[in-house]
């Protein structure tokens, strides 16, 4: 009878030291959507650029991305964001997609201009990067690799 009160209370301690981990590791990740204002930002492609995905400027959460549409006139992918609403975007922000390495996540990488006018709740991000998958990037080297001009344009050209 003893020993199995002993496996009860070692039972509920380990219960009780993994809620306090879940609950630590809660915080610390910042998994929380962010509550704030609301901008968009138009892309050519978003990559699997996924709703709940983390909004940063140099590296810290700034936002999540809320939702993800086609534009039906430009066939863009607009991204709407939550923005914190202590961080106020100038207007010439950049937004771009970043990935967490070749297996992690995406998410969108806000990169702050100098102007004077800031962006509104319910406002656009004018000046976007798309996305460049790992298939794009490697294509690009094996180009210039193989291009004798070492990649760059003939004569005369754009």
């Amino acid at each position: 009878m003893r020993a199995n009160m002993v496996e009860t209370v070692m039972g509920a301690v380990v219960l009780l030291v993994a809620g306090v981990f879940v609950f630590f590791a809660y915080n610390t990740a910042q998994v929380r959507a962010v509550s704030g204002y609301t901008v968009d930002a138009a892309f050519f492609k978003v990559g699997g650029l996924t709703p709940g995905a983390d909004v940063r400027i140099s590296g810290i959460k700034v936002g999540t991305v809320t939702d993800r549409r086609l534009d039906p006139r430009t066939y863009d992918a607009v991204v709407t964001m939550t923005v914190d609403s202590r961080v106020r975007l100038p207007a010439d922000t950049v937004a771009s997609i970043g990935s967490e390495g070749i297996l992690g996540g995406k998410y969108i990488r806000l990169e702050p201009g100098r102007a004077g006018e800031m962006i509104a709740d319910g406002g656009r991000i004018a000046n976007t990067r798309d996305y460049r998958s790992l298939e794009d990037q490697v294509g690009e080297i094996i180009f210039l690799a193989t291009n004798p001009g070492g990649g760059s344009f003939p004569a005369g050209s754009p």
